[in-house]
C-alpha cells in the first residue's frame, strides 16, 4: 500500500503514474474527486471490478458508476441518449452530476447487475481527470465499507479500506462534501433519483427534469462515491417510476455501473452519515 501526496507538484506525477500502473495490473486505487473520495478499478477488468465490490463489502446488485475523463467518452459507452443528455453534459460536466443512460450492449465489461444501464460522471477534480485521461473509464465507488460514512480525506479512506487498495492518491480534504445528484435519463422524461449537490431548480433551468419523489426512494443503501443508486433496482423491478425512467445508479449507471462520484448505484443519499445510504446504492459517487 502506497500513499502519494498529490497536493505537491513534485509527488503528484509520481502518484498518478503509480495509480495508472496499479490499475493496469488489476489492482485497486483510491482517488480524490469533487464530491468524496472514491475507490476505483479499471472499468473493463471484470476481476478488478469484483475486487472493488468485495473491498466495499457489496454484491453485484450494487454496480459502481463509471467516471470518464472527457464528455466525448459518453457516446462510446452509452446509446439511445435522451435528447436532454447533451444539454445536461454541456451545463454540468465536469461536475457533481451523474447521468444514468442505456449502455452499449457490445461493451466488454461486467460491472454487476446493471439492467443494461450505466451511471456516468465526469468529475471536476484535476487529479481525477489527469488519471482518467491516462487510464480511460474507471469504475468508481465511494471509498468506504458498505454502510459506513464516505471518506472525505485519504486517511479516512485508508482507515476503512487498508491494504485492499494498492495506491492512495491524497488530494487533500474533499472540497464538495456533498454527493453528486443522479438523474435517470433512460425514460421519457429525465428524473432525479438521488438528490445531491445540484438542485432540481438548477437542472430544470436547463432541461425538463422531474424532481425526486420521496415515496419512490428505495430503502437500501446508496453509494456516495461517484454516482448512482438503488433507484436502479426500482427501474428493473417495476417501481412506480420505472416506466418513466426508473433507474440505475453514482452514484453516484451502468451496464454497469457516478458520480460516484463518477453511475448503477454509486449513489448515496445526501446524508453523509453513510456512504451507502440513502438511495440504496449503486452508482453513486
Amino acid at each position: 500500500m502506497s500513499v502519494y501526496d498529490c497536493t505537491s507538484p513534485e509527488s503528484r506525477e509520481e502518484g498518478i503514474a503509480a495509480a495508472a500502473a496499479a490499475l493496469s495490473r488489476g489492482e485497486l486505487i483510491v482517488l480524490p474527486t469533487d464530491t468524496v473520495y472514491g475507490i476505483g478499478a479499471a472499468a473493463f477488468d471484470p476481476t478488478a471490478v469484483a475486487a472493488l465490490l468485495e473491498a466495499k463489502g457489496r454484491g453485484r446488485q450494487h454496480p459502481p458508476p463509471v467516471l470518464v475523463g472527457t464528455a466525448a467518452t459518453l457516446e462510446g459507452l452509452a446509446t439511445e441518449l435522451h435528447p436532454a443528455v447533451p444539454a445536461l453534459v454541456e451545463a454540468f460536466w465536469p461536475g457533481p452530476l451523474t447521468i444514468i443512460c442505456r449502455a452499449h450492449s457490445t461493451l466488454a465489461w461486467d460491472l454487476g447487475d446493471t439492467g443494461g444501464t450505466v451511471a456516468l460522471r465526469m468529475p471536476d477534480d484535476e487529479v481525477a481527470l489527469d488519471l482518467l485521461t491516462r487510464t480511460g473509464p474507471l469504475a468508481v465507488s465511494s471509498a468506504n465499507r458498505h454502510g459506513r460514512p464516505a471518506a472525505q480525506t485519504v486517511l479516512e479512506a485508508a482507515t476503512a479500506l487498508g491494504d485492499r487498495v494498492a495506491v492512495y492518491l491524497d488530494g487533500g480534504d474533499s472540497p464538495g462534501g456533498e454527493v453528486s445528484t443522479i438523474v435517470d435519463a433512460t425514460g421519457p422524461v429525465p428524473r432525479i433519483v438521488r438528490d445531491g449537490a445540484l438542485s432540481h431548480e438548477e437542472l430544470a433551468a436547463v432541461v425538463e427534469v422531474r424532481p425526486m419523489v420521496p415515496a419512490a426512494t428505495p430503502t437500501g443503501s446508496a453509494d456516495t462515491s461517484t454516482g448512482a443508486t438503488d433507484a436502479r433496482t426500482d427501474a428493473r423491478t417495476g417501481s412506480a417510476d420505472a416506466q418513466t425512467g426508473g433507474t440505475a445508479a453514482r452514484t453516484d449507471a451502468p451496464p454497469r455501473s457516478a458520480d460516484e462520484q463518477t453511475g448503477g448505484r454509486d449513489g448515496a443519499g445526501r446524508d453523509r452519515a453513510s456512504g451507502d445510504s440513502a438511495t440504496g446504492g449503486a452508482h453513486g459517487r
